[in-house]
């Protein structure tokens, strides 16, 4: 069990109960969209960011984003740390069907995806990896076709792909998560291979 101080917040009960078997900490459901209506969760949620943050760990679905934007909507955002899963398509052990997009939801990810993307996120570190040298910055996306350019968004979609993270992602978040783990070097690196292929 990894502690962690940040509450987790989560879709539904098997993304709980996934979870809970890895961290130890406080972990609230939103109950999908219930969460829209739900002043007494939204209070809950608000009272947790402010006293000790809060995690943002949805689906990397159309869905799972409406939810992650809503919860970042009613807290203060330097109390948030979003953490995303990578798009991996395939189907729940307990489910007959896909989902509308056919992507695994938090509950049908493996353990060390989870603990790789909390990682990636900056909620759980070890003491090697602690980054050194200089900020990626939104100038070096925009001079590297990821913001702001014709073929940006294709560009942004296979970075994501390629750090595996969501397809979905915004350049701001996606940002965010590459200064938390990786340096300007190995960024350059990458954006050199998916400038090459």
């Amino acid at each position: 069990m990894i502690k962690i101080n940040e509450a987790v917040i989560v879709e539904g009960k098997y993304d709980k109960i996934k979870l809970s078997g890895i961290l130890d900490t406080i972990i609230i459901e939103t109950d999908g969209f219930a969460i829209f209506k739900d002043k007494e969760k939204q209070q809950l949620i608000r009272f947790l960011a402010e006293k000790r943050g809060v995690v943002i760990l949805t689906d990397s679905d159309g869905a799972g984003f409406k939810i992650r934007s809503f919860i970042k909507g009613i807290t203060k955002s330097e109390n948030v740390k979003n953490v995303y899963i990578p798009d991996i398509y395939g189907k729940e052990k307990r489910k007959t069907e896909f989902s509308k997009e056919g992507k695994l939801g938090v509950e049908g990810m493996e353990v060390h995806i989870i603990i790789d993307a909390l990682k990636k996120a900056g909620v759980i570190y070890s003491e090697n990896e602690k980054k050194l040298g200089r900020e990626i910055t939104h100038t070096d996306f925009f001079e590297d076709g990821i913001s702001g350019g014709e073929n940006s968004s294709l560009i942004r979609k296979t970075l994501a792909k390629e750090l595996c993270l969501p397809e979905k992602i915004s350049s701001s978040s996606l940002l965010k998560i590459i200064n938390s783990y990786m340096t300007y070097e190995e960024y350059k690196q990458v954006i050199e291979k998916i400038h090459n292929n």
